[in-house]
């Protein structure tokens, strides 16, 4: 078995025994437990339902993926586009196998999967407390962007209402 250093922690590199395909709505149950074992993880109560993520997967079909090892999911990638753009979001892998390829693997099938749509840029959000989510996207290539600023606006009628009340 060949090892490569990465970060201080070394990444098997041998044959993978895993599964990476597309993320299906019977895969819900098991990507949510994957979700909430993870320390950090944020999800929200709308649109990480499973009703709020079917649309997502409806809207996007064969875009997100999940990782199965031993009939186990232990990674997930929601994965859509508006056209234009691609995102990936809720990227993750269990703890216990992380360093394996995975995360790498999954972002691939998610590249890939919108190269076939015509999208030629992706993007993602990572918290800026993500030590090891930030490293991984180091490694791998992405750029991080400081030319920019992220905002956005939570759609609920409170908010809606407010906002049309500012003149």
């Amino acid at each position: 078995m060949e090892e490569k250093e990465l970060n201080n922690e070394k990444m098997n590199t041998e044959e993978p025994n895993y599964i990476i395909r597309s993320m299906e709505i019977t895969d819900y149950s098991r990507v949510k437990e994957l979700w909430l074992s993870i320390k950090g993880f944020c999800i929200r109560s709308l649109d990480d339902s499973k009703d709020g993520v079917e649309r997502f997967l409806n809207r996007n079909p064969g875009l997100s993926c999940v990782c199965e090892l031993k009939g186990e999911i232990v990674g997930a990638i929601l994965c859509g586009h508006d056209g234009r753009r691609g995102c990936l979001y809720h990227v993750c892998v269990r703890k216990e196998n992380r360093m394996h390829g995975i995360g790498k693997a999954m972002v691939s099938f998610c590249m890939k999967g919108l190269q076939k749509e015509g999208i030629n840029k992706v993007s993602l959000i990572a918290f800026s407390t993500n030590d090891i989510g930030n490293a991984f996207w180091h490694e791998i290539g992405w750029t991080k962007r400081e030319d920019l600023n992220y905002y956005d606006f939570v759609l609920n009628e409170k908010n809606i209402f407010t906002f049309n009340q500012i003149q």
